[in-house]
């Protein structure tokens, strides 16, 4: 019986196409080569038909592969447009919001916006987790009405700022650095920063890696393109590297392994409500925005993502 291919196998080949390499290709999508080229076989079983020459030197697209590739190109683009138009069809109720974020405090973002809008009688908030890199892309995608992130933000998208805090450094635990209370961006200066994806905004990953350092020398990025929080610690306790995280993520997630420490000379980082500045707000989005500036004039002490 034959399989139809899936959209998850075309996005795989477009990637490829666009590398002609199998370690690139499986590095900016995540997933082991092996298994990529596990996909690909799979998807030319499933048109009957091969589309790419594989040697030991390189990787190209048969002249099947490059007829196809257009009409490939064109399904992955007619499905992200069904789920866009799905997305802002199920967000047409007025009391509905739907909100991303990065931040690995979402069940603590989510009892600050569920008591606000419990409290104020504000719109039901729907969640969905990303990564940073679909953080932004997920907005300007039309997949949600706005994200939830720490700042710097890329342009054509309005912020609203919820709260100021500290960064640290997450050091691994058997790192002579990791029993102080504070270290200067000084002290880190030979200690490679674990890598991010090449989708990250260019602003918003030299901030969060300090790069270039005061003295204007490049970070040293390792090889690693670590797109969580949850990942970027665990290579941390593998010693693979360092990164810098916000006071909250601190406060909320701590790991076994890792340390967090105080950078006295790291300039604070900003949590904000992230919206398209193309598109107007919803009603609802509106709502929720009110309640949001009401509770940042409040003051919560330092720790915003407490509700009053």
């Amino acid at each position: 019986m034959t399989t139809d291919p899936s959209t998850h196998q075309l996005r795989l080949l477009l990637a490829l196409a666009e590398e002609l390499h199998f370690g690139r290709a499986a590095r900016r999508m995540y997933i082991s080569q092996p298994a990529l080229s596990r996909q690909i076989r799979a998807l030319e079983e499933a048109l009957g038909v091969c589309l790419v020459e594989r040697s030991t030197r390189h990787v190209e697209l048969t002249v099947a592969g490059q007829t196809l590739l257009p009409r490939i190109r064109a399904a992955v683009h007619a499905v992200e447009d069904l789920r866009e138009s799905a997305s802002a069809t199920a967000r047409t109720d007025s009391r509905q919001v739907v909100l991303a974020s990065y931040m690995s405090a979402l069940p603590a973002l989510r009892i600050l916006f569920d008591g606000l809008c419990e409290r104020n009688a504000g719109p039901e908030v729907t969640w969905q987790d990303v990564d940073n890199v679909e953080q932004f892309t997920a907005l300007l995608e039309n997949r949600v009405d706005a994200v939830v992130c720490y700042g710097p933000v890329p342009t054509g998208l309005h912020t609203l700022p919820l709260g100021t805090e500290a960064r640290f450094v997450c050091l691994p635990d058997t790192h002579p650095l990791a029993d102080r209370e504070s270290v200067t961006l000084s002290d880190l200066a030979e200690l490679p920063v674990i890598g991010f994806s090449p989708h990250v905004d260019r602003g918003w990953r030299e901030f969060w890696a300090a790069d270039p350092r005061p003295d204007g020398t490049p970070v040293r990025y390792t090889h690693h393109t670590a797109t969580t929080l949850e990942s970027c610690v665990s290579h941390v306790g593998l010693g693979h590297g360092i990164r810098f995280i916000s006071e909250s993520c601190r406060a909320l997630m701590p790991r076994p392994g890792v340390r967090y420490v105080a950078v006295t000379d790291l300039p604070p980082c900003t949590a904000v409500l992230a919206w398209p500045a193309s598109r107007r707000p919803t009603a609802a989005l509106g709502s929720l925005l009110s309640l949001l500036r009401g509770h940042a004039r409040s003051g919560t002490a330092g720790r915003w993502w407490e509700a009053a």
